[in-house]
């Protein structure tokens, strides 16, 4: 690659391209970041001489000259630090992009830390981060430890360093230690975060042992009080007549996971039924829980309250009823959804077919209920415990 070396304050030089890459894309107002190797050139970068605009102040250095351009610091951040202390004090309304050049796994609140930058950027702004994920500190682990000594080490941080700020008996206790530092987070939880803070993630990028991250602003912070965090989740769905009800299950999915259904759809699409293709959000164990239903095991609490009828359509999240068409929505919202859907006892293999199933059981469900429910319930478990169907 021709030009000048790159210099970007605490990121090898291929992050640095690429992160100017982010900015340049902000700038041209482009709909989409692309991660392709072919970056402008880009000339040494001195911080010496920043402007800093009022409510700045010394927490943050700004984009000199790039290519003989000029990057306008009353438009463009670099946040020396990932701190809530320095991303308050930025000015709101007032950035097109924000880049933070530190990990945010020392930050003590994240998601005030990303809510202070939404407010200040512009709509469409762009924010670009980094951060070592859960994965990265395990194959940096493998490298620096003997087997002897690694593995009860990352028992121990993954039960101190991922479960116990999980937990709420202990999650007070634990940031009342640690200060919020080397925190362990995995890239859909940082994702996750980013949407639900406002932002639509574009891409994100491995360099130098650290995931660099793009983000535009897409909206304001949902400020949720109640993220789901735990072991189980609550998930709020469309029930019967259009009464969004709150289902219950065991977490299969990195936290947050659920604000990032758009995207994953946008990114890897749907498999031959209705799941995400290569859905990266779902963990390892959550496969196995998946396969045999063990996460279904708090809905029966919904079917005891009498949110779900024993066979019947599956309450979907809103993203995915979109995917439906308006007359099959209508449709669902006639009758209570159930805790054995009516594709098991027809196994399609599309959205299409999906759609078709629930049709099918819909209209005679209408007609004959009682029997439409027999009918289906033995073709279902036969299919489940005589062909072996399992979910995905």
């Amino acid at each position: 690659m021709g030009g000048r070396r790159c210099t970007f304050p605490g990121a090898d030089p291929e992050a640095a391209r690429w992160i100017y890459h982010v900015i340049d894309c902000s700038l041209l107002n482009q709909k989409t970041i692309s991660t392709h190797k072919t970056y402008h050139t880009i000339p040494d970068v001195s911080a010496g001489a920043a402007y800093r605009p009022n409510g700045l102040h010394s927490n943050g250095e700004v984009l000199n000259k790039r290519n003989g351009s000029r990057v306008d610091g009353r438009e463009h951040a670099l946040l020396t630090h990932a701190s809530n202390e320095q991303s308050d004090q930025l000015r709101e309304n007032t950035f097109r992009s924000v880049t933070c050049r530190s990990k945010i796994n020392n930050v003590r609140y994240l998601n005030k830390h990303f809510e202070a930058i939404n407010r200040a950027l512009l709509p469409g702004g762009t924010y670009t981060g980094c951060v070592e994920t859960s994965e990265q500190f395990r194959v940096r682990l493998t490298r620096q430890y003997p087997a002897a000594v690694r593995w009860p080490f990352h028992l121990a941080h993954f039960i101190v360093r991922r479960m116990l700020p999980k937990l709420g008996i202990t999650k007070r206790l634990y940031f009342r230690i640690t200060k919020g530092k080397k925190r362990a987070i995995s890239l859909p939880e940082v994702l996750g975060r980013l949407a639900s803070c406002g932002f639509d993630p574009v891409e994100h990028h491995e360099s130098g042992g650290l995931t660099w991250y793009a983000a535009r602003k897409s909206g304001v912070p949902y400020y949720d009080p109640d993220p789901t965090y735990g072991a189980i989740v609550r998930l709020r769905r469309e029930g019967h007549h259009g009464r969004l009800i709150t289902i219950y299950k065991l977490r299969t999915m990195h936290p947050y996971a659920e604000y990032l259904q758009e995207y994953a759809f946008r990114r890897n699409g749907l498999d031959r039924g209705d799941k995400i293709n290569d859905d990266f959000r779902v963990t390892a164990w959550g496969r196995i829980l998946r396969k045999y239903w063990i996460d279904e095991l708090p809905m029966l609490w919904n079917y005891l309250r009498r949110d779900l009828k024993l066979v019947g359509v599956r309450p979907l999240s809103a993203h995915k009823l979109s995917l439906y068409s308006p007359e099959l929505r209508i449709l669902r919202r006639r009758v209570k959804p159930g805790l054995i859907p009516p594709y098991y006892a027809d196994l399609p293999d599309s959205l299409d077919g999906m759609q078709q199933s629930e049709t099918r059981y819909l209209e005679q469900y209408l007609a004959s209920p009682w029997r439409t429910d027999a009918r289906y319930l033995v073709r279902a478990l036969w299919n489940i415990i005589v062909k072996r169907a399992r979910s995905r």
